[in-house]
This record gives C-alpha cells, structure tokens and sequence, in this order.
C-alpha cells in the first residue's frame, strides 16, 4: 500500500510508478519523450511534483482512445510545468481533445459500420469487392482504405 504524501511531498519515481500503476520504465520513457519531467535531488535521484499524476492519468487515458503520444505531447505542452494546472487549463485541453476524440469517434464508427462488407483497401481478393469496387475503381482516388477515408462516398448497404 502506497504512503501518504504531504500535499508539498516530492515524490520519487517509485512513488510515481505505485501511486500512478505505471511501470518504472513507461515513465522513463515518458520522461525521455517530454510528457512528465522531474528535477534531481543532491543525491541524484529524480524526483516529481505530485501534479505528475494528473498528466499520468491524462496520458494513459488518451493512450486508451487511441491517441497518438505526439498529439498528447502537443495538449500536454500547453499546460503549466511550475504549478498544478488549474481549471482554465484543463478546459483548453479538453476543448481540442473534444474535437480529436469527437474525430476518432467518426472514424471508428465507420469501420463499424463497414464491417459488413471489406474494409474499403481497394484490393479484389474478397468476392464483395467486386459489388463494391468494380474494377478496382476505388484505386484511381489513391492508396489505402478508401472508403474509410472522411469525405469519401459509401456504397449503400443491400
């Protein structure tokens, strides 16, 4: 079971990593790729600010939707390195995050609803294809899974 901290309590990165239930090397790593920071002590021993937490839940909660690091990276930056964010803070970050999960949600939704048929690759090895994409015509838009895509046709359902 996890000490209590004093709300002024540097934590170390064992701390984090039991407080967090992230591993110690997912937060090197974290660390190494700029999501969460640490400052040594005369020992040498990194130590956190307990608003590490909070950019830790943030993180592993946007990992969870799919959320590419360099997207978290791009939110996280916005947010306070010398003090706990605040609200305000939060309400930036969760404003554009509305808009990529908002996206994300589209884009899963339609391969929901594609999974009826092929995924739209383009390629004519699935006997529906040829239903769909006669003569590989979906292949003049460009590469990929076409139909996938935002902004490209579907076909009707039978």
């Amino acid at each position: 079971m996890p000490q209590s901290l004093n709300s002024t309590d540097q934590l170390s990165i064992g701390q984090v990593a039991d407080r967090s239930g992230i591993a110690v090397s997912a937060l090197h790593f974290y660390e190494r790729e700029g999501l969460i920071f640490s400052s040594r002590n005369e020992g040498n021993q990194r130590r956190f600010n307990r608003d590490v937490l909070r950019r830790i839940a943030f993180i592993r909660a946007s990992q969870r939707v799919g959320v590419p690091l360099a997207n978290i990276k791009e939110a996280l930056d916005e947010l306070p390195l010398k003090r706990t964010p605040k609200e305000g803070d939060w309400a930036k970050v969760a404003k554009r995050w509305h808009e990529v999960l908002t996206a994300q949600i589209d884009y899963m939704e339609r391969v929901r609803d594609d999974l009826w048929t092929c995924i739209g690759c383009g390629c004519l090895s699935f006997q529906r294809c040829r239903l769909v994409n006669p003569d590989d015509a979906m292949s003049a838009e460009g590469p990929g899974p076409r139909r996938l895509l935002p902004g490209t046709p579907r076909p009707e359902k039978h």
